[in-house]
This record gives C-alpha cells, sequence and structure tokens, in this order.
C-alpha cells in the first residue's frame, strides 16, 4: 500500500482526522476540553490515526516534504497507544492547537502536489 496512490490515501487519512479533531471542538476551550472524557478520548483516537498513516507514508514522500515532523508524529501516536494513562490531556491541546493548524496546511499542500 505505500506509494503514491498509498500515500494518497494515508495523507488524506491524516486530513480526515484533522478535519474530525476540528469538528469536535468547534466552539470548545481548555475547560470543556478538560472535562469532557469522550471529547479528549475523541481527539486522541483520531492523533493515533494521525500518527498511524504517518507511519505509512512512504520514504520518498517523507524525504521529499521533510517539513513535516514524521517521527514525531509517529512517536506521538506510540504514546497515545502505549501511554494511554500517562497522557498528559493538557498537553493533547496544546498539540491540537499548535501543531495541527500547520499539519493540515502542510498535508494538504502534498495532496495538491500529488494530483
Amino acid at each position: 500500500m505505500r506509494g503514491s496512490l498509498g500515500d494518497r490515501v494515508r495523507l488524506q487519512h491524516i486530513l480526515d482526522a484533522i478535519l474530525e479533531i476540528e469538528d469536535y471542538l468547534k466552539d470548545t476551550d481548555l475547560l470543556d476540553f478538560m472535562q469532557n472524557s469522550m471529547m479528549r478520548f475523541a481527539c486522541i483516537k483520531q492523533m493515533e490515526i494521525i500518527g498511524e498513516a504517518g507511519n505509512h507514508v512512504s520514504n520518498e514522500i517523507k524525504t521529499r516534504f521533510s517539513s513535516v515532523e514524521w517521527a514525531q508524529i509517529v512517536g506521538m501516536r506510540n504514546v497515545f497507544v502505549h501511554e494511554y494513562f500517562g497522557v498528559d490531556s493538557s498537553l493533547v491541546w496544546e498539540i491540537i492547537k499548535n501543531d495541527l493548524p500547520d499539519l493540515k496546511e502542510k498535508i494538504i499542500l502534498i495532496l495538491k502536489s500529488l494530483q
């Protein structure tokens, strides 16, 4: 499944997961997020999907688009999956608010370049 078709699908999975998180958090602040375990876990699940999809993006794409923090994305997924009781919800919020908008822009640009 690696290769350009596989990459397009995986990159679309990343974009779709980001859009899901944005939808979950529409009109939400940190306090709402911290008090709503369902919302937190839904966001974390989508971030796991981002990491898993990122792990399956080809090395060619990762090299070509090295401005994306591929290793950090996959590493984040591993923490969420294996250290789930140790996940810091405020850190999750910070990643969502500070890092996902930039990742979204980069993924959109990559997808456009693959058309």
